[in-house]
C-alpha cells in the first residue's frame, strides 16, 4: 500500500509555490509505502532506530517470526527483554517494546483513539512514549497514519531538499515554518518531494550548504 495522494493536492501545491510545482512536473508521481496497523508500526520504528535498513529488515523479521504472523500487545507482553535482545536489538529498545506493549495490553495507551486526534495531540501522545521522539512521531503519522499534512524540522533530508530546491545555505526555523504553511493543508505530499529531491530527483541542483562547505575546506 502507498501513500496516497492526487491531482488535488498536486495543484494546490503547483499554486502555492511555483518552484516547488516545477520540481513535481520533472519528478512525476512518487511512490512511498505505507504501513496500516500503528501498534506494529511503532514497534517496526523502535527497532530501525540507528541502524541500517538491512539490519533493521533482519531483526523485523526475526521479531514476525518469534512473536506471530498477528502481532499483538498481548503476545508482544509474553516475552521478555532478554527474548527480544536475542533477535538482534538492544536491550533499551527492548525495554521499550515491552514498556509500549504492556500500556496497550493494559489500556494505558489506547491506539485506536489517536485516529480521531488532532495532529499536534497525536504528536504529543506517540512522543509520550518511551523510545518515541517527535521525528519517528511525525514519521509514523506520515507512514502509517497517512496523516495529509507533516513536514518534519526535525528531518534532515527535508532541510537538505528545501535548500536544494530554493537555493539556500541554511534552512532555520522561521524560513521553514514559511513554508511548511504555503505547502499546508498537503504538506505531507510536500514532504514526499523533498525527499526525492534530497535523495537526487533533479540531478542539476547541488546542496548549498555542501557547496560551502567545500569551499571552506579549500580554503
Amino acid at each position: 500500500m502507498e501513500f496516497a495522494y492526487g491531482e488535488k493536492e498536486l495543484s494546490h501545491l503547483r499554486s502555492k509555490d511555483p518552484k516547488l510545482g516545477a520540481a513535481i512536473d520533472r519528478i512525476g508521481h512518487v511512490s512511498r509505502e505505507v504501513e496500516t496497523d500503528l501498534f506494529s508500526s511503532v514497534i517496526h520504528h523502535i527497532i530501525g532506530q540507528q541502524v541500517s535498513m538491512a539490519a533493521q529488515r533482519t531483526v523485523w523479521a526475526r521479531f514476525q517470526s518469534a512473536v506471530g504472523p498477528v502481532i499483538t500487545a498481548e503476545a508482544v507482553a509474553e516475552k521478555t527483554a532478554e527474548e527480544l535482545q536475542s533477535l538482534g536489538m538492544t536491550f533499551r529498545k527492548a525495554s521499550y517494546i515491552l514498556d509500549f506493549a504492556e500500556k496497550v495490553r493494559s489500556g494505558k495507551f489506547h491506539v485506536a483513539a489517536l485516529a480521531e486526534m488532532k495532529d499536534r495531540e497525536v504528536l504529543e501522545a506517540l512522543s509520550s512514549l518511551r523510545g518515541i521522539g517527535p521525528w519517528t512521531a511525525e514519521m509514523l503519522m506520515i507512514f502509517c497514519m497517512q496523516r495529509p499534512d507533516v513536514v518534519s524540522y526535525g528531518d534532515l533530508a527535508i532541510l537538505r531538499g528545501m535548500r536544494m530546491l530554493y537555493q539556500k545555505k541554511t534552512i532555520d526555523r522561521k524560513t521553514f515554518e514559511r513554508y511548511r504553511k504555503r505547502y499546508s493543508p498537503y504538506g505531507t505530499t510536500a514532504s514526499l518531494y523533498l525527499w526525492a529531491i534530497a535523495c537526487g530527483g533533479l540531478p542539476d541542483l547541488r546542496d548549498p550548504a555542501a557547496s560551502n562547505e567545500k569551499g571552506r575546506k579549500k580554503a
